[in-house]
């Protein structure tokens, strides 16, 4: 860990994960002074595993993390702080960005934001504790682990019924509506020819000696069987930054999300951003891929001077 390095760069990076060191890699690879702040809480860090990345499938996502961050740090050009950012604010020639208790200020020509998404997961007595083990968001990085089910799919909304459908290419799986109207005629048929049954008693906990689960607790008293609960929680941004420093912001499905274009450029210039904080379709691979691009578009915006 380098800190008796400058305070001014070419970039400041803003979250230090998949995306964040992505992005700047290809940075680092410009030789352009950067600096990646990053508070050690990736979104992931409760899953044991991460999978379906190229590569690297099963590992650990702390230790991905770490050896990405090990390869950047043997570029001369790069600086980390292990830091909180509190603010940043555009200045005459760039922005300043200020960290933990403000005792520290960095400058920068650009700024990349990849801070992240906080999961609110849905107030079920049970649910928060097996986050990333047995409740799960995404089959792709994680269905193959419960092939052939019991598998639940909570529902949260119309999505739910398709992720409901999609998931039973994994095993058996049950839609607990849990509260939500019931599936349309069209939907409820889709469904049943992909073998997906329709629970609609309350759930009010989830068991099992966790983190592993044995079922769902419903408020008649039985308890359904399921290994793994598939879950769509609201989200969140990790930071204000985005707000603060006036970009636009859209509704996406399960939260806000940073407006961005095909150059990953948010509405204000100068400020890019990447990872599941522009987009619903999240995972691992998407967000390291989301950062190359940030990261290659913001170093020829340096070059070329836009």
């Amino acid at each position: 860990m380098r800190h008796d390095t400058p305070s001014s760069f070419d970039a400041v990076v803003i979250g230090g994960s998949y995306a964040g060191l992505s992005g700047a890699m290809q940075l680092a690879r410009a030789g352009r002074p950067i600096c990646v702040v990053d508070s050690g809480t990736p979104r992931n860090r409760f899953s044991p595993a991460a999978h379906g990345f190229f590569g690297q499938d099963g590992m650990a996502p702390r230790a991905m993390i770490k050896a990405a961050r090990d390869k950047l740090a043997a570029y001369p050009c790069v600086s980390f702080r292990d830091a909180e950012v509190r603010g940043a604010a555009p200045d005459a020639g760039g922005f300043t960005v200020t960290l933990g208790d403000g005792d520290e200020r960095l400058t920068a020509r650009k700024l990349l934001l990849a801070f992240g998404v906080h999961d609110e997961m849905p107030p079920l007595p049970g649910l928060a504790e097996r986050w990333g083990t047995s409740v799960l968001h995404c089959p792709y990085c994680h269905g193959y682990e419960f092939r052939g089910g019991p598998i639940g799919v909570l529902a949260a909304g119309p999505m739910s019924e398709m992720k409901a459908e999609l998931v039973a290419d994994w095993g058996p799986t049950t839609l607990f509506l849990d509260g939500q109207p019931s599936p349309d005629a069209e939907a409820a048929a889709r469904l049943g020819r992909a073998g997906v049954r329709i629970e609609p008693a309350a759930v009010v906990a989830v068991e099992g000696t966790g983190p592993a689960m044995t079922g769902l607790r419903l408020a008649d008293g039985r308890l359904a069987p399921v290994a793994a609960l598939f879950v769509a929680p609201r989200q969140r941004l990790r930071s204000p930054l985005a707000e603060d420093l006036g970009c636009a912001l859209d509704d996406g499905p399960f939260g806000p999300i940073v407006r961005v274009d095909q150059m990953r450029r948010t509405t204000v210039a100068g400020v890019y951003a990447a990872g599941d904080i522009t987009t619903a379709r999240q995972n691992a691979t998407l967000a390291s891929a989301d950062g190359v691009l940030a990261g290659a578009n913001l170093h020829q915006a340096l070059v070329f001077g836009t």
